[in-house]
């Protein structure tokens, strides 16, 4: 189906077709309703579950772990969906509304929900743009639920294990396992716990473990960023490169810096900075001088903003990396991104580099840069 349209998801056509076969020919296979009765019809019974205070402390390790995977499914469904549409969505609003959602859903026999990744996927790619593509999936499920369910009682379960197989592999995104393993041994140790546990242990397990080492990680590059060192005479003139104060910022180039390390957690605060990109100039220069620390997150950060540049028509220079992050940026095949020639060992090289791209598309960055001077005045 995807070959011919991806207006209609594949897997409602193999639902439908395979339900139709079974219930025309009568095929002896096992479906819903031979299996569990069919799927109630009408609407659910409100009914308030008993407090048992004994059961706090047993649950709540389980508790927590299914909070954590609904966070973060939820917000990586919401990425994927900016990522796809162009987008920008608030996280405390998703947050939220999903808290509020799982607090009521057990009380008309509900289990948690999360936004699902092939779920937005599919909704975006059928051409959904506004909230309201989520109220008709809402509206035709209780369409469903209220004059369908006796027809759901022939779809096979045979049917919906490969949906459910499908969907699953669909979700491993299998190719970032390569960016993964170019990553620094610390964070191939972290992804390879978690997977490994989920896999063979369970997913509490992983979870708990995967965000416990996540966290002796983002602790161990905090406390690496911290250096005591005397100051020399070369060490002086080795930033005088890297200062602004006594050079020229010529008006077709937008200098950017990050101060601080920059890992998961914080990256959202590039998106911000970042989210109008009609208000920079043709050459964008991202000062990495005092970016103490980088990780993988803040990495696809950096190869989401050099893609959104190119797709502008900006050029995005990098300047001033340290010891770990320039590492990182080798390993991780940023360059593909960015290119070689666009990472410079300081903000005096980047200076120059800019003067040359705009040298080389005939002062058109002069062009551009006037224009958005006199639009502002």
């Amino acid at each position: 189906m995807p070959r011919l349209t991806r207006r209609i998801p594949g897997s409602i056509i193999a639902l439908v077709l395979a339900t139709a076969c079974v219930a025309l020919f009568q095929l002896p296979v096992a479906t819903i309703g031979s299996s569990f009765g069919g799927i109630p019809t009408g609407l659910p019974k409100i009914s308030i579950p008993a407090f048992r205070p004994d059961l706090i402390l047993p649950l709540l390790p389980s508790a927590l772990t299914v909070a954590l995977l609904a966070a973060v499914e939820s917000l990586l469904s919401a990425v994927v969906a900016d990522s796809m549409t162009g987008d920008r969505h608030n996280s405390n609003v998703e947050l939220v509304a999903q808290g509020i959602a799982n607090l009521f859903s057990p009380m008309f026999g509900g289990i948690p929900a999360t936004g699902a990744i092939a779920r937005t996927a599919t909704n975006v790619r059928s051409g959904a743009k506004t909230p309201v593509s989520g109220m008709i999936h809402a509206l035709t499920l209780l369409m469903i639920l209220l004059v369908a369910a006796p027809l759901a009682r022939y779809v096979p379960l045979a049917t919906l294990a490969a949906v459910l197989f499908v969907v699953a592999y669909n979700m491993g995104e299998w190719k970032e396992i390569g960016v993964i393993l170019r990553l620094s041994l610390a964070d191939k140790a972290v992804w390879a716990a978690t997977f490994f546990l989920t896999v063979f242990a369970d997913l509490t397990v992983a979870v708990e473990v995967g965000i416990a080492l996540a966290a002796l990680l983002y602790i161990y590059r905090i406390a690496q960023t911290t250096t005591v060192e005397p100051v020399t005479s070369e060490y002086i003139e080795e930033g005088r490169l890297h200062i602004l104060q006594d050079k020229q910022v010529p008006p077709y180039v937008t200098i950017l810096r990050i101060h601080g390390p920059f890992l998961f957690g914080t990256t959202d605060k590039l998106e911000e900075a970042t989210s109008d990109l009609n208000a920079f100039a043709p050459v964008v220069v991202l000062r990495l001088r005092n970016m103490t620390a980088l990780d993988a997150t803040g990495l696809y950060a950096l190869e989401r903003l050099a893609d959104r540049l190119k797709k502008s028509g900006r050029t995005l220079l990098l300047c001033g990396a340290r010891e770990q992050p320039e590492r990182l940026l080798e390993q991780a095949e940023f360059l593909e991104h960015v290119g070689r020639e666009n990472i410079l060992p300081h903000v005096a090289a980047a200076l120059e580099r800019a003067e040359q791209i705009n040298a080389e598309f005939g002062g058109l960055g002069n062009e551009v840069a006037a224009e958005m001077q006199e639009q502002s005045l």
